[in-house]
């Protein structure tokens, strides 16, 4: 809601072009792309990636202040004014805190910010009652792109099983389309009554769940910080990531075992044992989720027009 406009960039098609050889096809694409974002007549365009394709589509916009955060790969040429990355690195979204006090911007309530449309919110209220998740449910985040950021998945599973058993929750796996074999392996082993709607939800009404949701639990990955943007008690499972310790709030905790080779990021040298994210316990998380949940009831369904109502 607080887009006036959302502008395509199709990347891919242009990769495409570039891979097959089309360089005057490509060409012209860049030029159609650069008149569009010219067209709006930017004040300011502000590049957050830093990279180089990201520096050129802020450079297409022709705006006069272009300012880059922590711009590199040439996209530092591009810009009017960088501005190297800052803030308080063990407390999540800083950089951000600290680009908005470098442009002045009010910080009185800085704070994550993602909204629960009302057809997300219907949808959700749906899934609930088809599911019957009423009683209170879990959510559980285990998928993402790279599997030094993985969490077994025999954990996963234990850790399901004790969450229904001590906890009285339903534990949910949520997740995009290409989790939907890692999903299904999970719910194979798992006793528990795991309901599975990895690839069956859009990212909106994901995001509708989990702001539903008694607890949410993730690795590093989007939806476990969207736990924490919609204010949802929630335990972060980091490894070769640790992009931040403070979560800015008492009901959302991380859990982080460091190696001597920790935080490897891109580049695990562990050959692929991930020691880092398996010594996290699934009676360590179980422990960790029994600390963060309080006796709080699950919120009830929002209709349409409450939920516009709630937004506006």
């Amino acid at each position: 809601p607080e887009l006036d406009a959302v502008i395509d960039c199709p990347v891919g098609e242009w990769r495409a072009l570039w891979r097959t050889g089309r360089f005057r096809e490509l060409w012209r694409a860049l030029l159609a792309m650069r008149e569009t974002l010219r067209a709006e007549r930017f004040d300011r365009a502000i590049d957050l990636q830093g990279l180089f394709k990201s520096g050129l589509l802020t450079w297409f916009t022709g705006a006069p202040e272009r300012i880059g955060l922590g711009s590199r790969e040439g996209s530092q040429w591009l810009m009017t004014r960088v501005l190297a990355r800052g803030g308080e690195p063990e407390r999540i979204g800083s950089e951000y805190r600290y680009l908005a006090e470098q442009l002045d911007l009010p910080l009185a309530a800085f704070a994550m910010h993602v909204p629960v449309t009302a057809k997300a919110a219907n949808a959700a209220n749906q899934l609930i009652e088809t599911h019957q998740l009423q009683p209170g449910y879990v959510a559980l985040c285990p998928f993402t792109t790279r599997p030094q950021k993985h969490w077994p998945k025999r954990h996963w599973t234990q850790l399901a099983e004790g969450l229904h058993a001590e906890l009285e929750l339903i534990p949910v796996l949520l997740g995009g389309p290409n989790d939907a074999e890692a999903a299904a392996q999970i719910v194979e082993h798992c006793t528990a009554p795991l309901v599975n709607l990895a690839g069956q939800t859009g990212l909106a009404e994901a995001v509708a769940l989990i702001d539903r949701a008694a607890l949410v639990i993730a690795v590093d990955t989007g939806l476990g910080h969207i736990g924490i943007a919609r204010a949802r008690p929630s335990l972060l499972l980091f490894g070769s990531t640790c992009p931040y310790r403070d979560t800015g709030r008492a009901d959302a905790r991380v859990l982080y075992h460091p190696r001597p080779c920790s935080p490897c990021k891109r580049n695990p040298t562990c050959g692929g044992t991930f020691e880092c994210m398996s010594d996290i316990t699934p009676a360590e998380a179980l422990a960790a989720a029994r600390e963060l949940l309080r006796p709080e009831p699950l919120p009830e369904p929002l209709s349409e027009q409450a939920a516009e109502s709630a937004h506006d």
